[in-house]
C-alpha cells in the first residue's frame, strides 16, 4: 500500500503564496518532510492556475523533483497546466485524472496518449455525479475501462478511484461502504489485477474539528486497506493517521511481519 502525500496543495496559504512567488524554498520543506514521513509518492495539487499555469506548474514540478526522488501525481484540471507538467518532469508522472466527463475526454485523454505515466481513472457518471451506490460505480469501471482500452491505453497503467465521499452526506456511510465493496469486486469485475487509490481526507470533509476528522481517518483507513485498497492519498504529516497507515500495511501487506 502506497502512502500518497496530499499535503502540497496550492489552497494552503503558504504553499499557494510561494507560488505566486515563485519562491522553492516551502515547497522544497513540505516536500522533504512528507519524504521523512514515509511518504511513497507526492501529489502535487496545483488548482486550476487560472493565470501562467504553464509557468507555475513548471516550476512546482522541478522544485519537488530537485528536493526528493519521489513519484510524482500531477493533480489539476487545466490541460495546459498538465501538458507543461508532463513536459518539465524528469521520468514519468502519474496524471489525476480523467473519469467520462465529456471535457476530460476530450482535454486530458490526448494527455493520457502522449505520455506513459500512471492515470487516475475517477468512477464518475459522464456528469460528473458520484454514482450512488456499489452497482453504479461498476458500471462507470467497466464504460471508462472500455474507452481507456479503445485508447490504446495499457490496463496496468490504470488506478481505479472509487471516490470516497464525505461522511456528512445524507448517505455517506452508505456510499463508503459501497467504496469497499468496489474495491474488492473489480479485479474479478475487469478480469485483471486492478489497482484502486481513494483519498482518505475527503472522508472527513465539513468535520467539526480536527479530533473528529483524525478519529474517523483512522477508522476507515484499516478498512480500506483490509478491502485491498493500492494506494492512499493521505496527510501523511498527521502521526496519529500516519501510525495506523503503517500498521494497516504491516499486516496487509502480504510481506513478513515485522514490529516496525
Amino acid at each position: 500500500m502506497i502512502l500518497l502525500a496530499d499535503n502540497l496543495r496550492i489552497t494552503q496559504p503558504a504553499i499557494g503564496r510561494a507560488v505566486e512567488r515563485l519562491d522553492p524554498g516551502p515547497i522544497r520543506r513540505l516536500a522533504r518532510a512528507c519524504r521523512q514521513a514515509g511518504a511513497g509518492a507526492i501529489d502535487i495539487n496545483s488548482g486550476p492556475l487560472s493565470r501562467a499555469p504553464e509557468e507555475k506548474m513548471t516550476f512546482l514540478v522541478r522544485t519537488v523533483q530537485e528536493s526528493v526522488d519521489l513519484p510524482i501525481v500531477l493533480d489539476t484540471a487545466n490541460p495546459r497546466a498538465m501538458a507543461a507538467g508532463l513536459a518539465a518532469c524528469s521520468g514519468r508522472a502519474a496524471i489525476n485524472g480523467i473519469s467520462q466527463e465529456p471535457e476530460k475526454m476530450a482535454r486530458i485523454l490526448p494527455l493520457v496518449r502522449q505520455h506513459e505515466g500512471d492515470i487516475i481513472a475517477y468512477l464518475l457518471r459522464p456528469d460528473g455525479q458520484v454514482p450512488v451506490d456499489a452497482a453504479g460505480r461498476m458500471e462507470a469501471a467497466i464504460a471508462l475501462f472500455d474507452t481507456l482500452q479503445r485508447a490504446d491505453i495499457r490496463p496496468e497503467r490504470i488506478l481505479f478511484d472509487p471516490v470516497v465521499v464525505p461522511l456528512a452526506w445524507q448517505d455517506g456511510n452508505r456510499q463508503n461502504m459501497a467504496v469497499l465493496e468496489v474495491i474488492r469486486t473489480l479485479p474479478d469485475l475487469l478480469g485483471y489485477p486492478v489497482r484502486t487509490i481513494a483519498g482518505l481526507s475527503n472522508l472527513t470533509t465539513g468535520a467539526p474539528d480536527p479530533e473528529a476528522r483524525c478519529r474517523y481517518q483512522k477508522a476507515f483507513l484499516p478498512m480500506l486497506a483490509a478491502a485491498g485498497i493500492d494506494t492512499i492519498l493521505m496527510n501523511v504529516l498527521d502521526p496519529a493517521i500516519l501510525d495506523i497507515a503503517r500498521s494497516s500495511r504491516n499486516i496487509t501487506g502480504g510481506e513478513i511481519f515485522t514490529w516496525q
